[in-house]
């Protein structure tokens, strides 16, 4: 049976650390909270070495970065299952100063710390942390410190960004494989035409005879490649940098982002995780109490398409003159047909932020299957076309090679 390391704070406060044996991770958590804690961390033994082992790391000045979200997200969970078992809020805040992974959370909770003593509300506090938090997470907290329900509202945040990593991670993971297979592609092609393809050229150059089109084509290119391979580097890289830049300019990003939108699979997908982080966003906001006119700008910050972004921009400015939130959001043309009436729906029934939450559940599946479908056309395609690009290379030696002995093919 594994062992589980364990967090957990008892009622008067205190931190306990430990070892225990279970089945798995759930069964520590139930077992803590039936003796009375409140369970804060329970990781297998090695997993939790292994934490703290990559955390010394990037505490050290070679690994030194800024606080990650993933970090942001473990601490907002943290503070809201202190809140919610009662502890005062500094009180919560000093407990997760000890328990810091890494010293860089451990100084920014300590600002924190310091803020809210020194008679600072926690939404200050963290609005003080030079960026640390985006304006999103600002207005949730402040808004459930207006309704005095923080420890609530941190829960949710938590279970937003937790599925926001989520559905991240699942579109890397599932590009992983195409990237390999791609990189294997054009490791190949490299291969034949600057290694194989030259140890038939000796051959060729004997006969004397005339070679086939297609063998006179893969030779010169592996000739090219030979001799050109650094100008060929050179130009890929200037050229991503040139893209790069270019698209850092408001006009050219969003040129991009449009014609992004409108392609065949690709946009759809875009589209539909674009619109499923609005909706979240947008769900969550309204649920903790923000107008929806200050949730719409707060939203259209986290927007990644800034195509989209401007239709919601104009949303806004329709909503402002009274004209509703969905009519305006249909008219734009920009956003999925079915998350507008979703929308719509949600108007007439005064149900706005249930039904955005909805929708953002349907389209987090539906990316998934997306994503699944999009691989299916990917991957085929991709082996076809490393198959018939081999193939002409090695039909081309091949054609070389009946023309010398003059033999049919």
């Amino acid at each position: 049976m594994p062992v589980f390391q364990y967090k957990a704070v008892t009622p008067a406060g205190e931190v306990l650390e430990g070892a225990m044996d279970g089945t798995d991770r759930r069964a520590i958590v139930e077992r803590l909270r039936d003796m009375g804690y409140t369970p804060l961390r329970a990781v297998e033994a090695g997993a939790g070495e292994a934490q703290v082992a990559v955390a010394r790391r990037q505490a050290s000045p070679l690994f030194r970065r800024g606080v990650s979200q993933d970090e942001i997200g473990v601490v907002t969970r943290e503070i809201s299952t202190l809140l919610n078992a009662g502890l005062p809020l500094d009180r919560s805040l000093e407990i997760l100063v000890g328990l810091a992974e890494s010293e860089r959370v451990a100084e920014m909770l300590r600002a924190v710390r310091n803020e809210v003593r020194g008679g600072a509300s926690l939404s200050k506090a963290l609005e003080q942390q030079g960026g640390v938090f985006s304006r999103f997470y600002v207005n949730m907290i402040r808004a459930g410190e207006a309704g005095g329900a923080l420890g609530d509202v941190l829960a949710r945040l938590a279970e937003f960004m937790e599925r926001s990593k989520d559905l991240k991670e699942s579109v890397k993971s599932a590009l992983i494989y195409p990237a390999i297979l791609f990189f294997v592609a054009v490791f190949s092609v490299v291969i034949l035409l600057a290694v194989v393809v030259p140890q038939f050229e000796p051959i060729f150059a004997q006969s004397g005879k005339a070679l086939p089109l297609v063998t006179e084509v893969v030779l010169g290119a592996g000739a090219l490649m030979r001799a050109w391979w650094w100008a060929m580097v050179l130009g890929a890289v200037a050229l991503v940098y040139l893209v790069v830049t270019r698209l850092e300019t408001p006009e050219a990003k969003l040129r991009w982002d449009r014609w992004l939108l409108g392609l065949p699979v690709v946009g759809d997908l875009a589209a539909k995780v674009e619109t499923a982080r609005l909706a979240r966003t947008l769900g969550t906001l309204l649920r903790n109490g923000v107008s929806l006119v200050n949730a719409i700008g707060i939203a259209r910050e986290t927007m990644g398409n800034t195509w989209l972004a401007a239709g919601l921009a104009e949303v806004g400015r329709e909503l402002k003159t009274g004209r509703g939130f969905g009519k305006p959001m249909l008219e734009t043309r920009r956003f999925p047909a079915f998350a507008v009436h979703m929308v719509m729906v949600g108007e007439e029934t005064g149900r706005l932020d249930r039904m955005l939450l909805d929708v953002a559940d349907v389209y987090d599946r539906e990316v998934a299957r997306a994503v699944k479908r999009a691989l299916a056309l990917l991957e085929p395609v991709m082996i076809v076309t490393l198959a018939g690009i081999v193939g002409a290379v090695i039909l081309s030696i091949l054609a070389a090679m009946l023309s010398i002995y003059d033999l049919p093919l």
